[in-house]
């Protein structure tokens, strides 16, 4: 009986179908790494040099209008163009590229600078999964769209460049990697069983209860068997959808209290703001048949061992295959520890 909490071990991620190494016993290893400072979090609610905020000036000279709970415009800075002209390139079959097109959008949670996803109300964050929603579906009727990727980098150590917090929408004429890999397992396993295969695995993971943290009407959060960041995470629809067009009013109001609940209990592990990337994966579009496509959304945070301690990926993470060292299970039992109740809303 292979023992989880004790001996190195792969588990095979089911919805790409690699694999990670997990490495119990060196959780016990001293740690000698490095060490930061924390920045001191003490933004006020409107700073009149963020682009971000009401009535201020972009770096293109838009100004923003004086929004009132969130708001959406292109990147000033997009990754990825609309007006792209086709182009390929491919020298002796060995030096291969092509054009891409796209459409990058910023969403502004909030109009205040000072907060983050679990220091908003249910109905502020419900507001912003309204324009998740109906981004989705204005971006989907451009027939030369494929995929439309909604994520969020929270804080500096994950790249995001402004503190205001926001989220960003890419909808591109192709469907990118992690993507693929996805829709190749999910219909792999639908085509034999005849139900999307994150039914299966919520269903058995509810059955089991080790690495649930949320269950509620809709949705169902769970450190995944195969997780490789230290408290990585993921939101499950219970109903088997293909995309965020389909989830009812009631849906939506649950997805905002599965992220105020999910985020809170993230900031309380270290009592601190924490940083992760997080993103939806859903059906492409306007590629035809969706079948075995089940909504889900990653969150993928780098802290291990307290507010300053991250996980990287180097070495053999970078050349090998993801290897972390506290279990799935540890994770989700830290995680299940903390409260619902913001740190920072204890000390007022």
């Amino acid at each position: 009986m292979l023992n989880f909490s004790e001996q190195p071990h792969k588990r095979k991620n089911l919805l790409t179908g690699e694999y990670i190494l997990v490495s119990p016993h060196r959780s016990k290893r001293p740690w000698q790494g490095q060490v930061e400072d924390l920045a001191p979090d003490d933004r006020p609610q409107y700073d009149p040099k963020c682009y971000l905020c009401p009535g201020n000036a972009r770096a293109d000279g838009t100004r923003n209008p004086e929004y009132k709970d969130s708001f959406v415009f292109i990147n000033d800075f997009s990754a990825l163009l609309a007006d792209t002209a086709l182009d390929s390139f491919d020298e002796e079959n060995l030096l291969i590229a092509e054009t891409e097109r796209g459409i990058c959008k910023v969403i502004s949670f909030s109009p205040r600078h000072d907060l983050t996803l679990p220091e908003m109300e249910v109905g502020e964050i419900a507001a912003v999964v309204d324009l998740w929603q109906r981004e989705f579906g204005d971006l989907s009727k451009h027939e030369w769209i494929k995929y439309i990727q909604i994520f969020e980098n929270k804080g500096s150590i994950m790249g995001c460049s402004n503190p205001h917090p926001h989220g960003q929408i890419w909808a591109q004429s192709s469907i990118p990697v992690e993507i693929n890999k996805e829709e190749a397992q999910q219909l792999s396993y639908f085509k034999k069983n005849n139900r999307t295969l994150l039914q299966d695995y919520i269903s058995l993971e509810l059955k089991k209860d080790e690495r649930i943290i949320v269950d509620n009407a809709h949705f169902v959060v769970v450190v995944p068997f195969w997780a490789a960041w230290p408290y990585e995470t993921m939101i499950v629809s219970k109903r088997a959808v293909p995309s965020i067009l389909e989830f009812t009013e009631e849906e939506k109001v649950d997805l905002a209290k599965t992220l105020q609940e999910l985020t809170i209990r993230y900031d309380n592990i270290f009592a601190t703001s924490f940083p992760y990337s997080a993103g939806m994966h859903q059906a492409p579009v306007n590629s035809g048949d969706q079948a075995g496509w089940h909504w889900h959304m990653h969150f993928y945070p780098p802290l291990l061992r307290s507010a300053t301690v991250k996980k990287f990926m180097v070495g053999y993470e970078m050349l090998a295959n993801p290897q972390r060292d506290i279990t799935p299970e540890q994770a989700a039992a830290t995680l299940k520890q903390q409260e619902t109740v913001h740190y920072k809303s204890k000390k007022r």
